[in-house]
Order: C-alpha cells, then structure tokens, then sequence
C-alpha cells in the first residue's frame, strides 16, 4: 500500500531551546519510505538519528533564539501487510522469545500490567488461544470504554479501566496492559492513519503472537491496512511525537494521510477470525 503523510506544527520559543520530534514513518524491510522533506522556518539546525530501543527516529531540532518556528514535514511510503492464519498466533513461551520481546512483558510507566493481573485473568484467562484472549482484550475496550473525554499526560491503563473512557492513547495502554499481564509481550503503537476522523497521529498496540508483532486498534477508528508506523516502544512516553528541552509553547497543528492506491480495501475488523494483518 501506499499513502502520502505530511505533519505540521508551529511553536514560538522563548528562548533558545531543543525539540526532537519524532513525527518519521520508521523505515523497515516492509515500510519504505520513498520519498521525504523536512523543512523549518527559520532555517534550523538538526540531525537524525535512530533509537538504540524500540522502532524510531528522531529528528533534532535546534532553536538558538526566541522567535516563531514552524515545522513541516511531508513523505511517501509504501507498506506492506501480511494476513496470517489464527491458528499460527499463538504464545511464545519466555524461554524461546527473542531478547527484543522481553522488554514487553514488563509493566511500564502507563501500563500497570502488574496492578491489572487478576482483572485480565478473570476476565480474559478462560481463552486458551493467545490470539483469542488479545482479541478477546480488544473487544472488551472497544465495548466497555467510551471513546472521548478529557483524558490527560497523567492518564494510565489503571485510570482508564476504572473510568472507562478515554482516546485512542488510553485504549492502546490499555491493550498493552491486559496483554502484559496475561505474559503476552506487547508495545505501543504511534503512527499515521488513513480514514481517520479527524486526522492526527494514531495509537494502537502490537502484540507479539506466534512469533509476529501483530498490530490491533481497540478504537476500530481507522483501517488496519491503513496504519504507516511512526513508532513503538513500551508506551506513550517512550514514543511522544514531540521532546521539548527548553521554553517552547506549543501553537498547533496539522497531520495528514492521504491514499496514493488506485483502489484501497479496507480492511474489516470483523473479518480477521481467520487471520491478522501486521506491518
């Protein structure tokens, strides 16, 4: 698939500051990132480089006086899903688990897994399918959660189970949790989104199921197949499209994903029984 993503986002400095933006489709055996710009004005300072944890990279801004500065960034990418069968996602014992997965089964600032573990047993143990208790966790967020509210920076699975509410942020920490708590490694998922409404940077989860990092959204807001990957990592504070050092304000805003296929089937939530699509 192939999609044309742009962000843009303007602050005013109030002194000389550092911002690492973290806003770059990752670049992967199956996410090519085809073409890119990242342009500042003023004319800034910045370098790139690539997390030495998770899947990101950051962009690194430096603002040497106060002023206004304003960042826009634009690309085309091409990805690739793959459909695997149920039956092949299944758990992983620890013992055979790539050290890179490891780091997921533990809780996390956002995702109190350890707080959550007799809720997810209770209520999602009884599966003896790995693939059916994270579908399982998906459909109780998306059924018990309310999408919306005024969630904010401090908001926890642990706060969005027990409010039940909460935005694409909260759904994800909360999959994430329910998942880790059942010991199935699972991370946070940023990106951009296609048929999103309205559009902005996107959270999800992945979870690590038969040997694959397979990509579930609980908000159901957003084509599957339409998801280009910024980031993951083990939550929200490991992936913030934005790092300010300094004194930045924030002024606004604007994301985009448009759809360069000539034909574009999204696909159904409800379909995946027989499989499941990852990036």
């Amino acid at each position: 698939m192939k999609f044309e993503v742009s962000a843009s986002v303007a602050y005013k400095a109030l002194s000389a500051s550092t911002l690492i933006l973290n806003i770059q489709p990752f670049r992967s055996a199956k996410q090519v990132v085809l073409d890119e710009s990242f342009t500042t004005d003023p004319l800034l300072k910045m370098k790139e480089l690539n997390s030495i944890s998770g899947e990101k990279r950051f962009k690194i801004i430096e603002i040497p006086e106060a002023g206004d500065v304003s960042i826009t960034y634009k690309a085309i990418v091409e990805n690739e899903f793959r459909i695997i069968p149920a039956e092949r996602l299944d758990d992983v014992p620890i013992s055979l688990m790539p050290a890179s997965a490891l780091n997921y089964l533990n809780p996390s600032r956002y995702c109190q897994s350890d707080r959550l573990y007799r809720f997810a047993y209770h209520q999602f143990g009884s599966h003896q399918h790995a693939y059916q208790k994270v579908m399982a966790i998906r459909d109780w967020i998306y059924t018990n959660v309310q999408y919306g509210g005024f969630t904010t920076a401090q908001t926890s699975a642990y706060d969005t189970i027990t409010e039940q509410i909460g935005v694409c942020r909260d759904f994800a920490h909360l999959g994430v949790a329910l998942c880790r708590a059942l010991t199935i490694p699972a991370r946070y998922f940023t990106g951009y989104a296609y048929h999103l409404t309205p559009q902005d940077f996107h959270a999800c989860f992945e979870a690590y199921l038969g040997g694959h990092w397979v990509v579930i959204d609980a908000t159901k807001l957003a084509p599957l197949n339409g998801l280009i990957k910024i980031a993951t990592g083990v939550d929200a504070v490991d992936t913030a499209f934005a790092s300010i050092f300094g004194n930045l304000q924030f002024v606004n805003m604007s994301v985009s994903t448009a759809s360069l296929n000539p034909v574009f089937e999204e696909l159904d939530f409800d379909t995946t029984a027989q499989g499941y699509s990852y990036i």
